[in-house]
């Protein structure tokens, strides 16, 4: 049986990048952390971290982290039944998978400062993001997939609302007779990412386009948004940070007719259910206060963008 102070050891080397933090993170000596990672790696015969800078988890020892992370989730959530104060382990740590637009707009108004828990979120495209689950690398996830991935339980959150905008100064230089498909050649968009197809779906509804066209691509929602204002191109803002743009006149919205909502789904793993409880009510509960009812969505969405 491996031991799960070991187990412990590794996760926290893991999580916090070398062998020093996670000697502070457990309180113990970096040697003791090294002898407790070396020992496990003997009794397993196989390597669990590459010893980089900073340190980088090997496949096995991604399993051995997550393994002891459902784990700790499991009995915290039996010592709370049990009304157990003082916890004989650390604070768990929860990793879910979440698309950037979520974290920026409603996702982190679920998260209770007061939960006995550590928050880790890897960020993804909600086509993507699901993925992490099958893999076996995060424990929820926040995905554009209904379905519920293999060992795992999902409920539907709503529809994340996005608007086409760009500023004033930009509608003029680029767009002088409006969204047609030779401005839409031409005007650079802002993009998040190489996996963002939200512009793609977004032209081919509208235009029926389904040419290339010039892009920035900036690494968060927030700077997409500024680069908007900033006139540095055109892109699908999320309705909850464009609307006060809009209202105020500082961004002009490209074709009010044509808005696209991406239905989003909760998934999480059926064996830590239990300790899952409270944050699965919570970010259902949040969703529901900021996004659009999934019903709604699938009858706005044209079929060539969504599937409800």
């Amino acid at each position: 049986m491996m031991d799960y102070g070991q187990m412990e050891a590794v996760s926290a080397v893991l999580r916090s990048g070398s062998f020093e933090r996670a000697a502070r993170l457990l309180h113990i000596t970096p040697s003791a952390v090294s002898q407790r990672v070396k020992a496990l790696e003997d009794q397993l015969g196989i390597a669990l971290i590459i010893r980089e800078k900073p340190c980088q988890a090997t496949e096995a020892g991604t399993m051995v982290a997550m393994h002891f992370e459902r784990v700790s989730l499991l009995q915290r959530s039996l010592e709370t039944q049990l009304s157990i104060e003082n916890s004989a382990l650390g604070q768990s740590v929860i990793r879910i998978a979440v698309n950037a637009d979520s974290v920026e707009t409603w996702f982190l108004k679920a998260l209770a400062p007061d939960w006995p828990w550590l928050y880790d979120l890897v960020i993804d495209d909600q086509h993507h993001s699901a993925e992490w689950l099958r893999k076996g690398l995060v424990t929820a996830a926040v995905t554009a997939e209904g379905n519920p991935v293999t060992g795992c339980d999902s409920r539907p959150l709503g529809a994340l609302r996005y608007r086409a905008v760009c500023s004033p100064s930009f509608h003029a230089r680029w767009m002088p007779d409006g969204l047609t498909p030779d401005a839409a050649g031409k005007a650079p968009a802002l993009v998040y990412g190489n996996k963002d197809e939200l512009h793609s779906n977004w032209l081919s509804a509208c235009l029926d386009y389904d040419r290339g066209y010039p892009f920035h691509q900036l690494p968060s929602t927030t700077a997409i948004t500024n680069g908007v204002c900033q006139s540095l191109g055109w892109a699908l803002v999320p309705e909850i940070l464009a609307v006060p743009y809009i209202e105020a006149g500082d961004l002009v919205e490209l074709a009010p007719e044509h808005k696209l909502d991406v239905p989003l789904f909760w998934q999480w793993s059926r064996a830590v259910s239990p300790a899952l409880m409270d944050l699965n009510t919570a970010v259902v509960k949040t969703a529901a206060q900021h996004l659009h009812p999934v019903a709604e969505a699938c009858a706005h969405n044209t079929p060539t963008r969504s599937k409800c």
